[in-house]
């Protein structure tokens, strides 16, 4: 029987992060629900400079992670670069296509990489629970068409994606699949918050493997509780709290998000296309 190998990308920086826990949990239980042979591997990008090999592995999950995102000048910028573009380039002539997901900081890079806007530092540090808004392609989109419109999801950066290039996006057959929460009392540029970069490729400017726990955990962070009151005021935060277990919020965001994409990943690559 065919192994489904899973990279898994850590660019915490050797920081202590919730977020990979998450990431590596949500790929344990996939491993743990399936009939097939999977294997995990994972890889520390910016402390240890490590890189999985394209030919090594067929499904690649890349973190959130601390920083800027722009080059800065290391090593593991260039491996990572190219990376992008060999799962890009890969599955435009292979029918053995490789498939993956890049959030936050991951999504950012890609982002930069592919010249598609204006990836730029906010006015102030963004965190908490908040409504993420889907784009008509987005409705669409079977990752995230079983998550209400708007649905909810963590947040978690100092940069953000605004001023699209929407000739970058038609000319590599990109789309945006969602955006922040439109604010009518800040004159401020929606966001992206979801991109579609290929039919194997996808990304989230968001946390989808954020949960209750991790998150109540991360508000114990002074800066992270000051940066949502500051944010959303101290309602909001008091409300946030009250509800982050409901059913309909994060809880469902973590429930279809990765794992679907795991699931079709693995679909797909046991009943590959010819091309």
């Amino acid at each position: 029987m065919r192994e489904i190998r899973i990279a898994l990308l850590d660019m915490n920086n050797n920081k202590k992060n919730q977020g990979f826990k998450n990431i590596r949990e949500i790929s344990e239980s996939f491993k743990a629900n399936s009939e097939e042979q999977i294997s995990i591997t994972t890889f520390d990008i910016r402390h240890l400079n490590e890189m999985p090999k394209l030919q090594d592995f067929d499904i690649f999950i890349s973190s959130g992670g601390p920083g800027n995102p722009h080059r800065e000048g290391h090593e593991w910028e260039g491996k990572f670069a190219d990376l992008l573009d060999e799962v890009f380039n890969h599955n435009k002539t292979s029918g053995d296509k490789k498939y993956m997901f890049l959030i936050c900081h991951s999504f950012q890079i890609a982002s930069i990489h592919w010249k598609l806007g204006n990836i730029c530092e906010r006015k102030s540090y963004s965190f908490g629970v908040m409504p993420i808004h889907k784009s008509v392609d987005g409705e669409n989109d079977f990752l995230l068409k079983n998550l209400p419109n708007p649905f909810y999801a963590v947040d978690s950066r100092a940069y953000q994606f605004i001023e699209p290039n929407q000739q970058k996006f038609d000319d590599l057959g990109m789309k945006i699949m969602a955006l922040e929460k439109f604010r009518p009392h800040i004159n401020l540029e929606r966001a992206v918050m979801a991109i579609r970069f290929s039919e194997e490729i996808f990304g989230t400017q968001f946390h989808p493997e954020a949960n209750p726990e991790g998150m109540l955990e991360n508000l114990k962070d002074e800066a992270n509780k000051l940066a949502m009151i500051e944010n959303y005021g101290k309602e909001k935060y008091l409300e946030t709290l009250d509800r982050m277990d409901d059913d309909d919020k994060i809880k469902l965001t973590q429930a279809q998000i990765l794992p679907r994409f795991l699931e079709d990943a693995k679909q797909k690559i046991l009943q590959p296309e010819t091309v």
